[in-house]
């Protein structure tokens, strides 16, 4: 672990001490936030299930760290009225070890195993019959005198979370009749949860202060909630206990988590492609190399965020850093991506103006809709979720 990791406030894994993160959990559907069509079919499977007394089909959740697919299957069981069994991938070593868990469990319980793409494939075979059949087939005996019996077990629903979906094997991926994926959440979301949060926490919070805490969150609810704790920090220290805009900006700079939610980390990985390697291509052990990182890390920690804001591109040569990562970072650019950024920015200017006269948006449709780098409030424009579009001015 180095010097940039150790206090990573960014990072959507769990943090040591989120021990409040179950009391500040919602427990019903009505109280989650954010995911309205994951929430909203959800909803529909969960009331039709109980309509015929069956247990729910098995549930499939899928997305980046930190967006609520434990929250979910928590909240699937309250609205089961069942109980919850919950364990891990990694946790279920042998075949044996999900037989316990199986036979264990009572009628309509919901198992949720979390991170289930790490699952062994022998274990992932005695799987198959249960979610299928609600049965297990056991092994007696070795050798001419082996035998199969075939074990009942309870009728429950599979709750399984991943980060990594496309490792889950083809015939364990088909079995489940549920599959969503959550999506990053747009800063009103993130608001509206910071806010919530600070309520249960008993935090005194103003509008302003939630809005700076939930632009700076990456679009992740547990990485609001880790700023909101911090933040939270300050504000006893220096505001008796209240969190307006001004003391969550101090907190924010304090910490070095800047308005897009970078934090040191990631500006020491793009100032590294920018100054060490004249921004790239750059494979992927050496850029490691140079900020004394794994590459594992950087691949499956830092690059996702970055690529999904437009800082960083993968390329078949390497790691490259954007116009947008020059200009934020306030960066000389080449001369050759200089004129291609000057060459975008002019057509989406000629955009821009065509759609204010209501003539042509230079691609031969009529006029009348926000132009692409529009504040959000018209047609095609940024949606106003604190993201940028790639005509965006970081200069200003």
């Amino acid at each position: 672990m180095n010097e940039f990791e150790e206090e990573r406030l960014v990072s959507p894994d769990v943090g040591f001490e989120e021990t409040e993160e179950d009391n500040i959990r919602p427990n019903r559907l009505a109280d989650y936030i954010g995911q309205a069509k994951v929430k909203d079919n959800l909803e529909v499977f969960i009331k039709a299930a109980m309509q015929r007394r069956e247990p729910l089909d098995h549930v499939l959740l899928y997305g980046p760290p930190g967006l609520g697919k434990t929250t979910l299957a928590n909240i699937i069981a309250a609205e089961m009225g069942a109980n919850l069994r919950s364990t891990s991938g990694p946790a279920i070593e042998r075949p044996g070890d999900l037989a316990a868990i199986l036979t264990n469990l009572e009628p309509m319980d919901v198992l949720f195993i979390d991170e289930i793409h790490r699952l062994n494939r022998s274990v992932e075979e005695v799987l198959y019959p249960a979610m299928e059949d609600f049965c297990l087939d056991i092994m007696i005996g070795k050798g001419p005198s082996a035998r199969t019996i075939r074990m009942d077990v309870p009728p429950f629903t599979l709750v399984g979370a991943t980060t990594r979906a496309g490792r889950l094997s083809a015939p364990l991926r088909d079995r489940f009749g549920v599959v969503n994926r959550l999506e990053y959440y747009h800063v009103d979301d993130l608001v509206t949860i910071v806010i919530r949060s600070s309520k249960i926490l008993g935090i005194e919070m103003e509008m302003e202060g939630a809005k700076e805490i939930g632009r700076r969150a990456r679009g992740t609810p547990r990485i609001a909630n880790r700023l909101l704790r911090r933040v939270r920090d300050f504000a006893q220290v220096v505001n008796h206990n209240l969190v307006d805009y001004a003391t969550a900006r101090e907190a924010m700079d304090r910490l070095e988590v800047d308005e897009l939610g970078l934090d040191a980390v990631d500006r020491h990985l793009l100032l590294a492609i920018i100054q060490k390697f004249g921004g790239g291509p750059v494979g992927l052990d050496t850029l490691g190399a140079s900020i004394s990182e794994e590459t594992e890390t950087i691949e499956d920690v830092y690059e996702p965020y970055l690529l999904q804001m437009g800082l960083l591109q993968r390329t078949s040569r390497g790691r490259v850093a954007t116009a947008m990562a020059y200009q934020y970072l306030k960066q000389p650019m080449p001369a050759d991506m200089a004129a291609k950024a000057t060459q975008l920015t002019l057509l989406d200017g000629d955009a821009d103006a065509g759609d204010a006269s209501g003539g042509n948006d230079g691609n031969g449709r009529d006029g009348g809709k926000g132009g692409r780098g529009n504040s959000g409030n018209s047609g095609n424009g940024d949606e106003g979720d604190g993201r940028f579009t790639r005509s965006q001015n970081f200069t200003s």
